[in-house]
């Protein structure tokens, strides 16, 4: 049996899912990584093209499909983490932020399909192999799920105010199989998806003044999924710079 830990990631391409499929796999664990896209060349980790399962997670009958491919995918029957970091914040002309009165049902369809639904299908499609290794979960939130944000939009905010409470209910119903769930709460972080003004926002906003970095998130996303957090479950952990206080 081998003992390479393997991690499975949603939305690795770009920003914290990069910065983090970056970390483990500098760590030496087998980066599973999920997808609409192809692999992309831009990601310099081990394994590659051949760790890469190019599916729509928002689409029922692609997920399921990926779900498969992913358990195909693990010839000892193990799972060590789930990293649910795809998401999708939908925004109106020029990137202006969509209100309730702004978003449509296919709006509110498409955030939630990606954002919940897909989560808590993920955790059920995987649950027997993460069961084996022990594993954990981590689901990506955001400061949006606990206050009305300048750029976020509504379904999105909302999207990620029900991810937390899915995170608990996972925590609950997994802690007899031995999987820990949590999540972690991302603030203002410099990627390349940032809506103009961030910058300036975080520094007038955040009290230590400045944007985050992905490989902070991903340093935090490390530590609930290893050993020192054993006995950490349905936890949110902040990385905002004290902008949630």
């Amino acid at each position: 049996m081998s003992t390479t830990q393997t991690l499975v990631l949603t939305g690795a391409s770009r920003g914290i899912g990069h910065a983090t499929a970056r970390a483990f796999s500098e760590d030496g664990w087998r980066v599973i990584t999920i997808s609409r896209q192809a692999f992309s060349p831009r990601c310099p980790w081990a394994g590659g093209p051949q760790d890469h399962v190019q599916c729509d997670i928002g689409d029922p009958a692609s997920l399921a499909a990926g779900i498969d491919e992913i358990r195909a995918r693990l010839p000892d029957g193990r799972l060590d983490a789930l990293v649910n970091n795809a998401g999708i914040s939908p925004k109106g002309p020029n990137g202006s932020r969509l209100g309730v009165l702004d978003s449509e049902r296919d709006v509110w369809n498409a955030v939630f399909s990606v954002n919940i639904f897909a989560v808590g299908l993920l955790a059920r499609g995987l649950i027997d192999v993460l069961t084996q290794a022990q594993g954990a979960i981590v689901n990506v939130t955001s400061i949006a799920g606990s206050r009305v944000h300048p750029y976020a939009g509504a379904a999105y905010a909302c999207s990620k105010a029900a991810l937390l409470t899915l995170t608990r209910e996972m925590a609950a119903e997994f802690a007899p199989h031995g999987v820990r769930v949590n999540a972690i709460s991302p603030g203002e972080i410099d990627t390349a998806i940032l809506s103009p003004g961030t910058a300036a926002f975080a520094e007038r906003e955040v009290p230590m003044r400045r944007l985050g970095r992905p490989e902070e998130v991903a340093d935090a996303i490390r530590f609930l999924c290893g050993p020192n957090a054993s006995y950490v479950t349905g936890s949110e952990l902040h990385i905002n710079g004290g902008q949630h206080v």
